[in-house]
Order: structure tokens, then C-alpha cells, then sequence
């Protein structure tokens, strides 16, 4: 038997302890009410920190040790680090921090287009031009806005739900935790790669065969404000086959074995074939006329894989192209059949 299994919750109020989290946007803490729990004695020898994680499973091992170091988690009345050794029969106290006043008011009635709804997840079909978060320079009119007015209980999740990102100008599929226990196993699904995501997109010049873009991605160092391939970036893997040959360009699948900012914006690059329309990274318009008109990056994430947080039920979304990629697309291919 585990010891989270064997650990015995006291909670004042018991159906309301999934209500309560530490909220990144907030502006300041605040306390719910406090969880206790009894060690058991196989627990000897292990660190708080440890044993925490295996009791609370759906916070983050990054929550409850900022919690141990605010020192809203005592050991038989005292505060402790995380290192501590327990002996087992000790009473663990944990004060969680709610701190949702930011987020409150924060609602925005801006239209959603979503896919898939339940009580612990949404599918969501982000636009082109839609800001994820708020960030330098917008405050509002992003999706988290959308989120707090349409699933008002995500101010009680940090980020309003949100687990991963595209960039404002990417359309396409994003997955929301409804729940603080269905966005911490969402985060730790996307950390070991259980969710699967594709991309459709149109790269400049030809592609010829499938290949894997292994090199890692971080800051530019020559431009703050962008990412390139450096060797002191982080991991990054992109899976590229090529579906279509186009006048002047490749239409082209991308998976993703890992999540880095402007990934496949920046290996495709790196092989030499940027996006169409791609601000950043497109350096030279192309003599195409359709694609050198073309106002975004030609990037869409159409699908999402991935075992639903809670049932653990395998679930598979996909989404069209938006209407103005489909519209390039259409007028390439007419313009080639000429």
C-alpha cells in the first residue's frame, strides 16, 4: 500500500479542497482552509517535500514547495523545509494559497469557438490573432480573458486553465484544464510527451523527403526578441514531411516531441525553408505573389491527442485549416493547374 494511500485527510471541509489553489496571476496570497493529514510510519526517512507530492498529486511538486517555503505547511505545529526527514505519526498541516483576486474580474465575453467541453477539459479552436496570455503589451482580449467568462471556475486554476501555448498569429488546437487536477495532469502529460500534437504548415521553397529537425532552440543571442538554434538552447525535435509541392513553396506536416517557443518556426529555418508569412523569420519575400501577400505565419496546429486527465479515456481533435490558409491554398493550386 502506498503511503498516499495509507495518509488519513482531516478536512474541515472536504468537498471544497479542489476549489482552492496558488494562482501565478494573483496579486498577493490569501489562505484557505487548512488540510491536515497524519504520516504513516512507512513514511520514515522520507523528505517532506517527498511525501507531499505523493499525499497531493493533483498540485505541482513547484506549488507545494513554494507553499513549505512561505511556510504554509507545518510539521506537528512547526514550519520545516523540504528536506526534513519525517519519522512517520507526525501531523502535517497545509495552508493552500487562493490567491484569485486578480483573475476575479478579469472575464472578457469574447467568442470561443470550442470543440469539445466536459466538466474537467476544453478543446479549444484558437483563431489567428489571438493572444493566449496576457503579456508585455496586451493586458486584455486574450484567450485567458475568453476563458474566465465562458468556464468562470478557471479563476480558481493558475493561468485560467491554460497548459500550453501558440503564438498569437498560429491557429488552431488548444487543450484547457477546467480544474486544478486536470491542468496539473495536463502539464505533466505534456512534460513527458503523452500528448500528441501536428501541425499543418507551408514552408518556402521545396521540401523534398521527410526528415527530423533535432537541434536545440533558445534565445538568439544577436536578437533578444526572437529564437534561433544555439547550442545553449534547450532540447527541441520536430518531425517534417512533406504533403504537397506548391509554386514556391511545400506544404507540410510537423509533429512536435517537444514544446519550445516558435519551434517549428525556427527549424524550419534552420533548414532553410521559413514559413510564408512568417514576420520574424522570413527574411526575404518570396517572388510568388500569393505568398509574399499572405499576412501571418502559414502555421495551424489541426491535431491534438491525448488520454483525458481523469477518465483517462483516449480522446483525438482536429481542426480545418482557417479560412484564409484554405483560401491561399485553393488559389495556389489553381494558379499551378493553369
Amino acid at each position: 500500500m502506498t503511503i498516499a494511500s495509507r495518509l488519513r485527510f482531516m478536512r474541515e471541509t472536504p468537498d471544497e479542497w479542489d476549489d482552492y489553489n496558488e494562482s501565478e496571476d494573483a496579486p498577493g496570497p490569501a489562505s484557505a482552509t487548512p488540510v491536515t493529514l497524519t504520516v504513516p510510519a512507512e513514511a520514515l526517512g522520507q523528505r517532506l517535500d517527498q511525501v507531499l507530492a505523493q499525499a497531493l498529486p493533483d498540485y505541482s511538486r513547484n506549488r507545494l514547495q513554494t507553499w513549505i517555503e512561505d511556510g504554509r505547511v507545518s510539521v506537528d505545529g512547526l514550519a520545516r523545509a523540504g528536506k526534513y526527514r519525517l519519522f512517520g505519526g507526525e501531523t502535517l498541516q497545509v495552508t493552500p494559497a487562493t490567491e484569485i483576486g486578480a483573475l476575479a474580474d478579469a472575464g472578457e465575453d469574447i467568442p470561443l469557438d470550442v470543440l469539445h467541453a466536459d466538466a474537467d477539459i476544453a478543446i479549444i479552436n484558437k483563431p489567428a490573432g489571438l493572444v493566449v496570455h496576457p503579456g508585455s503589451g496586451v493586458a486584455s482580449g486574450t484567450l485567458l480573458n475568453a476563458l474566465l467568462h465562458h468556464f468562470p471556475e478557471t479563476v480558481a486554476v493558475p493561468r485560467a486553465g491554460i497548459v500550453h501555448r501558440l503564438d498569437r498569429d498560429t491557429s488552431g488546437l488548444l487543450v484547457v484544464g477546467r480544474t486544478l487536477r486536470a491542468q496539473t495532469r495536463l502539464v505533466e502529460a505534456m512534460k513527458v510527451r503523452a500528448i500528441s500534437r501536428r501541425y499543418t504548415a507551408l514552408a518556402t521553397g521545396r521540401i523534398e523527403s521527410t526528415q527530423i529537425v533535432d537541434a536545440p532552440v533558445g534565445r538568439d543571442p544577436k536578437h533578444r526578441t526572437r529564437m534561433a538554434v544555439t547550442p545553449s538552447g534547450r532540447e527541441a525535435r520536430t518531425h517534417i514531411t512533406p504533403l504537397e509541392q506548391l509554386d514556391g513553396a511545400t506544404l507540410i506536416d510537423c509533429e512536435l516531441d517537444t514544446g519550445r517557443t516558435h519551434q517549428i518556426r525556427v527549424h524550419c529555418r534552420y533548414i532553410g525553408n521559413p514559413l510564408v508569412g512568417d514576420p520574424v523569420y522570413l527574411s526575404r519575400a518570396p517572388r510568388q505573389a500569393l505568398l509574399a501577400a499572405f499576412p501571418r505565419q502559414a502555421l495551424h496546429a489541426r491535431e491534438l491527442a491525448l488520454q483525458h486527465p481523469i477518465s483517462g479515456k483516449a480522446l483525438r481533435f482536429e481542426s480545418p485549416l482557417a479560412t484564409d490558409f484554405s483560401t491561399l491554398l485553393q488559389r495556389l493550386r489553381e494558379e499551378q493547374a493553369r
